[in-house]
């Protein structure tokens, strides 16, 4: 099943900054300006169901599990298109916002990357 459904739009500028920290910051196109430098901005705009471990993320053709969800980051999904992606391999969230991935080298994203979030079931 797939929960959200997403194409990037824009990298911002300070994106590698993140990247070289194993971390994605991810808003959707009506992102504040003061945003849009060091995130991934996307299309997507409805969560169908909410995000939990063992789900996967396929960002830019390749697949994670996602390990830990904040207590956020599905409202802050579903209300701003926005998650805190942290490939660092936890089991338990740092922040409420973040969604703690499996500890892998991260993809390499563009404009026009798909970002497929499906569910275990």
């Amino acid at each position: 099943m797939i929960k959200y459904q997403a194409q990037v739009t824009f990298i911002g500028p300070l994106v590698s900054e993140f990247v070289n920290h194993n971390i994605l910051v991810l808003f959707g196109n009506d992102a504040p300006e003061e945003l849009r430098e060091f995130a991934v901005i996307h299309d997507g705009t409805v969560l169908k169901s909410k995000l939990e471990p063992g789900d996967t993320i396929n960002l830019a053709g390749s697949s994670f599990a996602i390990l830990a969800v904040g207590d956020v980051s599905n409202a802050n999904l579903a209300n701003l298109g926005h998650l805190v992606l942290k490939f660092n391999g936890e089991t338990i969230p740092e922040m409420p916002g973040d969604v703690c991935l499996e500890k892998e080298k991260l993809p390499e994203i563009q404009i026009g990357s798909q970002l497929i979030i499906e569910g275990k079931n």
